[in-house]
């Protein structure tokens, strides 16, 4: 055989592998990628139920004790600048 004719059938084996393996290469790429969506959608859906059921707990905590998170301050705080402590 030639080189030619080896080329051809060379060219006939990558044609016929990328049609018969692309499909299943594709579709376990594109289940990997709905598999990372779904985990990540799931994991959000968690954290939100985690955070929807800590804020009232927190909240009701803070108000029981009456902190005040923003509030004036009992005396005045002394400033220097160009000093390091």
């Amino acid at each position: 055989m030639s080189a030619r004719k080896n080329a051809g059938l060379v060219s006939a084996g990558v044609a016929a592998c990328a049609v018969c393996c692309a499909p299943a290469i594709g579709a376990f790429l594109a289940a990997i990628g709905l598999g990372t969506v779904l985990g990540v959608a799931v994991f959000g859906v968690v954290g939100l139920v985690v955070a929807l059921l800590a804020i009232p707990v927190i909240v009701r905590r803070r108000r029981a004790k009456g902190y005040v998170e923003f509030g004036p301050r009992e005396q005045p705080v002394e400033v220097r600048l160009g000093t390091k402590p």
